[in-house]
């Protein structure tokens, strides 16, 4: 993460949410909707293989709109948020700092294995592919013995998410993850796959359905994926790039 990534999303801080609507009123719903389904969903499958997380950084918090509800909806003690964006952490620490939130510079951040659960959605498609590599040992060197990693992405396979993502300025340069490459990347970094799931299959439009995601959350077909992975501390670790 790198003083091009700060610049780009320096200029887009205070008109982020904005120019994500853009993208997001194709579904007819706006970014409130998506942030409080990624937690909702993740707090499931937390519940679901037995991982309770306390102490939580959320990996490229940009403005910050994740770390309260991620807070509330876990049931944390401390939520850190970590970006390579001044203006945008300016803009979180004036919206939703407090003594439970708190909102850093990347480069003030040392990994010191002392996170329980590392939260991270829609920032490895900003991240050079050379670079990705890295960034996971990053994260996995922040986390506790069994500390979890959870990975939400754009799923490249949902051409709706790809219509989004064309109306969205600062996704213009975006280079798409997939869900093979996120495992293989988090594998290689020495985390345990526990689970791929996919959401966000069906619009507004269409929410009488939305029941049903859940049930096929292993199918590629929703706009958003979840990899979730556990560091597995009892293996050496590789080189990195």
């Amino acid at each position: 993460m790198k003083d091009k990534e700060a610049s780009e999303f320096d200029r887009y801080a205070i008109n982020y949410d904005e120019e994500l609507g853009k993208g997001l009123s194709l579904t007819g719903e706006d970014k409130v909707y998506y942030v409080n389904g990624r937690i909702e969903w993740l707090s499931h499958q937390l519940k679901k293989f037995g991982l309770k997380p306390n102490k939580v950084l959320d990996f490229g918090c940009g403005v910050g709109s994740s770390s309260p509800i991620l807070l509330e909806k876990l049931g944390l003690d401390n939520v850190i948020g970590v970006d390579v964006s001044e203006k945008s952490l300016a803009e979180a620490r004036r919206r939703y700092g407090s003594e439970t939130v708190q909102f850093i510079r990347f480069d003030e951040f040392c990994p010191k294995e002392n996170i329980d659960l590392v939260y991270c959605n829609g920032v490895f498609h900003h991240i050079p592919p050379e670079r990705r590599l890295w960034t996971v040992d990053f994260i996995y060197r922040s986390l506790r013995p069994d500390g979890i990693f959870a990975l939400w992405e754009n799923n490249p396979w949902n051409l709706g998410t790809r219509l989004i993502m064309s109306r969205v300025a600062f996704d213009h340069d975006a280079v798409m993850l997939w869900p093979s490459q996120a495992k293989r990347l988090l594998i290689k970094c020495n985390f345990k796959i526990v689970n791929i799931s996919y959401m966000f299959v069906f619009p507004k439009i269409m929410r009488m359905f939305r029941c049903v995601e859940p049930f096929i959350s292993s199918i590629p077909f929703g706009g958003q994926y979840l990899v979730l992975g556990i560091k597995d501390s009892r293996k050496g670790q590789k080189g990195h790039d």
